[in-house]
């Protein structure tokens, strides 16, 4: 089958998830992008918002769309790692007594790690290996994790009582940072007619695992040139304070600036909208569309920042800025 013929399927494909999810979810058009993004590149997406704005229905809806195994994990403060991963039991069999490994909800395909930031950082860092190696270790032995996988993971915003802030290494496990927006009063009403009379629409499947595979390697065929490139490596590069392609602003309010696996995010995240555009190039404006999500949650800023009331996006977009060269690049 022609490179063409695949970016087809995959439009196809995202755009029959996207409606299907919008059966469900009222409005959230970029988030629910962004969370099929991460699907389509074997990524894991972290989506941000108040209680009540639909993120839990938001993954449950995506999970229903795919023929998939499908996992729930409630972060709460007593949960530990083991309720996650999985551990060895004690079972009789008929040789007598041994140890048997019970899987945790983590090997499922889709998981849905809810409120997240609602966990202790001991029981949140057991995802690490999972959303970095698709494998979990538990008593000695390695186990994979099937495929495609992906985690969904949601959290209220740190500011409110009883969350706890992930660790920077797990922040850094996820492709993108979604921030789930609050609806406007059309959303509302939208919301209201479908929740509050008659039934409820459900979800049907849609696409099969071995799909999201076969999505997930055409998208890593797209064409990223190498002035596209240069520009995507100094957007990361701008948000470093050390970098002589930092700005003033970023010199004065970042600590740390975006890792290795943000140039990777953004690349990714990038061949998506290509994509979904019907082109196999990536372009500038593609990069730049995808920095806030790829980026945000990867640099730590300052006291100074925070006092000033100076977010990660404002930061990425002097990035941005700051990593365009006088002439205008070609597309």
């Amino acid at each position: 089958m022609s490179i063409e013929q695949r970016a087809e399927e995959f439009r196809e494909t995202f755009s029959a998830l996207r409606e299907e999810i919008g059966r469900v979810v009222v409005g959230q058009t970029e988030t629910i992008d962004g969370a099929l993004s991460c699907l389509a590149t074997g990524g894991h997406a972290l989506l941000e918002g108040a209680p009540g704005l639909g993120k839990t229905l938001l993954v449950r809806s995506l999970a229903e769309a795919v023929s998939c195994s499908f996992s729930r994990i409630q972060f709460t403060p007593d949960l530990m790692p083991a309720d996650v991963t999985g551990t060895n039991i004690v079972a009789d069999t008929p040789a007598g007594r041994e140890f048997r490994f019970q899987p945790g909800p983590v090997f499922g395909n889709i998981i849905l790690a809810d409120e997240i930031n609602r966990a202790t950082p001991k029981t949140q860092s057991a995802l690490l290996e999972a959303m970095q190696e698709q494998a979990v270790t538990v008593g000695g032995e390695r186990r994979p994790l099937p495929s495609p996988f992906l985690v969904l993971a949601t959290q209220n915003p740190i500011e409110m009582e009883g969350t706890y802030p992930l660790p920077e290494a797990q922040l850094d496990r996820f492709m993108l940072k979604l921030l789930v927006p609050f609806p406007t009063q059309a959303q509302m009403g939208a919301i209201l007619e479908r929740t509050t009379t008659g039934e409820e629409p459900a979800v049907k499947p849609v696409v099969t695992g071995e799909r999201i595979v076969q999505m997930q390697e055409t998208v890593r065929e797209i064409a990223l040139a190498d002035h596209v490139r240069d520009y995507l490596l100094r957007i990361v590069m701008a948000t470093h304070p050390e970098s002589e392609l930092a700005p003033a602003e970023v010199r004065h309010y970042v600590r740390y600036g975006a890792s290795p696996r943000g140039a990777q995010a953004l690349a990714l995240s990038a061949k998506v909208r290509a994509l979904l555009d019907g082109r196999f190039n990536v372009a500038t404006q593609d990069v730049e569309e995808s920095s806030a999500q790829a980026l945000r949650h990867r640099l730590i800023l300052n006291f100074e920042a925070e006092a000033e009331q100076i977010s990660a996006d404002m930061i990425v977009e002097m990035a941005v800025r700051a990593a365009q060269p006088d002439e205008k690049l070609p597309v």
